[in-house]
């Protein structure tokens, strides 16, 4: 493949980036793996590999060249789109990828001197948020969010954003977000778009941005719906609250981050000559994200908040069934009492007529002629002296 330092140096751009030679010579003379039968390629295992009959790769979402804001063409293969581009003066090309593979990503950095850490990190995703700018190309790592309504969650993708003098390669691992709509908007408005890779990376920033608003929402119509299952006494609030919390650390570690990407691009404004419709753009952007991040930041907050006042209630009905309980149970032992003293006294007499009803000739009192008095009175003085040690003893 030639090397893009091949071809005549193009005017420089009031606000272009320039590339330097010598970055990434390892990689200019890299080929594309050849594709096995049915499109896939060992180095992704074939997914999103695939290639139709038009050539074009599975993987590849969109590669279209734009100039003075216009849109020339749009291209099939990366081939035609590096071969196109070096024929058009003033050209941009902003190629559209999802789960690449290895060559593909490998032919991009050789044709655009993507640095090789970059490329690792687009290859392998699951990166934090960050900007890095090697030599004249910036490299952005961003995390989308989108909430799903059904399972009552939020979904994270992950983008990769290379932005060089010429060219804008978006690299895209999830469902979200949806560049499509993004690439719309560029192009009904010429006259942004005509503002190069960095309006296209402002439009790219705004999107992701923008798609947290709705995620900000669902998240709050959540906790609402907690609050209210809290003090309902719902006994299954406490593992959606733990789920909550989880996807809020996520959802906070995608988008705190951002403030300082967006601050350190607003202070490259001068050293790298931005418009000044992109600075109060950008500057925009950077408002909503810090309103963004202080709610996710107080959402955290709440959610331990709230968390803290289940477990309070969960305490508090845990202590009122212990205290029913207990209270039951000194109830039922005070009847047993009753039942207990009850049961002596009426015990007494009945033990003073089984004796005295046993049939011996030889036995006391038999004979006597106030042996049935005498044990009438032994059964009331019996049956009074019980009652009054158990009442003195407050078991009647």
């Amino acid at each position: 493949m030639p090397d893009r330092r091949d071809r005549p140096a193009r005017p420089p751009k009031k606000h272009a980036w320039r590339r330097q030679p010598g970055v990434a010579d390892a990689l200019a003379s890299t080929e594309p793996a050849p594709r096995a039968e049915g499109g896939a390629t060992p180095a992704d295992g074939g997914v999103h590999a695939a290639s139709d009959k038009s050539g074009k790769s599975g993987s590849i979402v969109q590669s279209a060249l734009y100039r003075d804001g216009r849109h020339i063409a749009s291209h099939d293969t990366l081939a035609e789109t590096f071969r196109r581009l070096r024929e058009t003066p003033e050209g941009m090309a902003w190629i559209g990828l999802q789960r690449p593979s290895e060559s593909e990503l490998l032919s991009l950095a050789a044709e655009f001197d993507l640095h090789e850490l970059a490329v690792e990190d687009a290859l392998e995703a699951h990166q934090r948020p960050k900007l890095e700018r090697y030599g004249d190309t910036l490299f952005v790592v961003l995390r989308a969010a989108r909430y799903l309504d059904a399972p009552e969650e939020v979904d994270f993708g992950e983008l990769h954003v290379f932005v060089g003098r010429d060219f804008v390669i978006t690299v895209r691992h999830g469902a979200a977000p949806d560049l499509s709509a993004v690439r719309r908007r560029m192009e009904e408005d010429p006259d942004l778009l005509a503002l190069g890779p960095e309006a296209v990376l402002y439009a790219i920033l705004d999107a992701v941005v923008d798609g947290y608003a709705p995620v900000v929402a669902g998240v709050q119509n959540d906790i609402d719906e907690i609050e209210t299952e809290v003090f309902r006494g719902d006994p299954e609030v406490s593992r959606r609250i733990y789920e909550l919390s989880r996807e809020m650390v996520e959802f906070q570690r995608a988008t705190r981050p951002l403030v300082g990407m967006l601050h350190a691009l607003m202070a490259g404004f001068a050293k790298y000559g931005t418009e000044e419709e992109l600075q109060r753009y950008l500057r925009d952007v950077a408002d909503h994200v810090t309103h963004i991040s202080e709610r996710v930041d107080g959402f955290r907050q709440a959610l331990t908040d709230i968390l803290t006042v289940n477990a309070t209630l969960v305490t508090q009905q845990q202590n009122a069934e212990m205290r029913a309980l207990a209270e039951a149970g000194f109830e039922q032992n005070e009847e047993i009492k009753k039942i207990s003293s009850w049961a002596a006294i009426l015990f007494a007499p009945t033990l003073v007529g089984t004796i005295y009803g046993m049939n011996f000739e030889n036995m006391p009192e038999l004979g006597w002629g106030f042996g049935y008095p005498f044990a009438i009175l032994l059964m009331a003085v019996v049956c009074v002296s019980l009652y009054f040690i158990f009442k003195r003893r407050r078991w009647l």
